[in-house]
C-alpha cells in the first residue's frame, strides 16, 4: 500500500501505471449504463472515508462514485465534524481512522495537516488537494491530454494567470511526464521557486514569459484556473482581476498557439474572467472530458494505493 502525497512523490513508473488504468478503466465502462458497477469490484469490502475541510463539488462526487463503482463504500466527514487538529491532535485523529476504513482521502487547507495525516496514519493517503498543490486534478489532466492528442511527452503546456496550487502540480508533472512547461502571468504570481527548480532539474525545460502573447506560441496545451478564492475580500478580488486581465484566455490568444492546441480549466470557471465562453465552449476546449477524468483518473490512483 503506498500514500499518494504529491506527483513529485510517485515514481514515473508508476504515475505511467495509473494512467493507463485509468484510461483501461474508462475505456471498460464505455457503452455502459451509467450508475453502474464496474465489472471488477476491486473495493468490495473496503470503506473509504473521505475528508472535506475545504469545501467541493468534483472532488466529492467524483471519488464517492468512484468508490461505489469499485464495489466499496464511502464516509464523508466535514472539517465541522472532525475538528483536525483542535482538541484531537490530527496524528491521534490518523490513528483512530486507521482503525476504522481502508483509505483516506483529505482535501485541506494547510500542507501540513496532509503530511501528518499521512505520517502517523496505517492506511494510505490521498491528496485531494491543499493550498500547495492538487495532484488528482493534473493526474486527470495528462490523461485528458493523451486522449485527445497522445504522449504529452515533449509538448509545450502553457500556464495563463496565477501560479496556483494546481499550477504547481502541472510542474511536478512536467518533470515525470517530460513535457515542457511556460509560465505567464505577473512577477507575483509566479509559481514557487521551489516548483520550478525541481521540474528542471527533472530535466523538464521550464520559462517564465510576461508577455502571454510569446507564452502560447507553439503551445500544445493552455491551462488556467480561477483568479479568485472564495475567501477572498471584495478589495482583494478587484486588485486580483486588475493585475491579471492582460492574462485572459480568449479567443485572440489561442490564435497564436498551435491551430489544435486544447484548452483546459479544473473548474469551477468565472467565465468572462480568466477565460472567456468562447473559449470554453468551443472546439479546442476540453473542459468537459477533464472533469469527467478526475473520477478514472482517482479511481486507478485508489486501486494503486491499496494494490488492488
Amino acid at each position: 500500500m503506498a500514500d499518494f502525497l504529491d506527483i513529485n512523490k510517485t515514481s514515473p513508473e508508476d504515475l505511467r501505471a495509473i494512467i493507463d488504468t485509468a484510461q483501461a478503466m474508462k475505456i471498460a465502462r464505455q457503452g455502459a449504463k451509467r450508475g453502474t458497477f464496474d465489472a471488477e469490484q476491486p473495493l468490495s469490502d473496503h470503506m473509504v472515508a473521505l475528508i472535506f475541510e475545504k469545501p467541493s463539488t468534483r472532488t466529492r462526487v467524483s471519488f464517492d462514485v468512484g468508490v461505489r463503482q469499485m464495489g466499496g463504500q464511502t464516509m464523508t466527514l466535514s472539517g465541522a465534524e472532525l475538528q483536525l487538529g483542535h482538541g484531537e491532535t490530527i496524528a491521534d485523529t490518523a490513528r483512530v481512522l486507521s482503525r476504522y476504513v481502508d483509505l483516506i482521502m483529505i482535501r485541506t487547507f494547510d500542507e501540513s495537516v496532509l503530511l501528518e495525516l499521512s505520517e502517523y496514519a496505517e492506511v494510505p493517503v490521498i491528496n485531494g488537494l491543499t493550498d500547495r498543490t492538487h495532484p488528482c486534478q493534473i493526474m486527470a489532466d495528462v490523461m485528458t491530454y493523451e486522449e485527445h492528442r497522445g504522449p504529452i511527452a515533449g509538448k509545450k503546456v502553457v500556464w495563463s494567470g496565477d501560479g496556483n496550487n494546481v499550477c504547481a502540480s502541472f510542474l511536478h508533472a512536467a518533470g515525470r511526464f517530460g513535457f515542457d512547461f511556460t509560465f505567464t502571468g505577473p512577477h507575483q504570481f509566479d509559481p514557487e521557486d521551489a516548483f520550478v527548480g525541481e521540474a528542471r532539474r527533472a530535466g523538464s525545460k521550464v520559462t517564465i514569459e510576461r508577455d502571454p502573447v510569446k507564452a502560447v506560441e507553439d503551445a500544445d496545451l493552455i491551462v488556467t484556473d480561477t483568479w479568485v478564492s472564495m475567501h477572498d475580500s471584495q478589495s482583494t478580488k478587484e486588485r486580483r482581476h486588475n493585475t491579471l486581465r492582460p492574462y485572459q484566455v480568449n479567443d485572440a490568444l489561442m490564435a497564436h498557439a498551435k491551430p489544435d492546441a486544447l484548452f483546459m480549466h479544473c473548474l469551477p470557471a468565472h467565465r468572462e474572467d480568466e477565460v472567456t465562453s468562447s473559449v470554453m465552449d468551443g472546439p479546442n476546449s476540453v473542459i468537459w472530458d477533464e472533469a469527467e477524468n478526475r473520477l478514472h483518473a482517482q479511481k486507478a490512483i485508489m486501486r494503486w494505493c491499496l494494490g488492488v
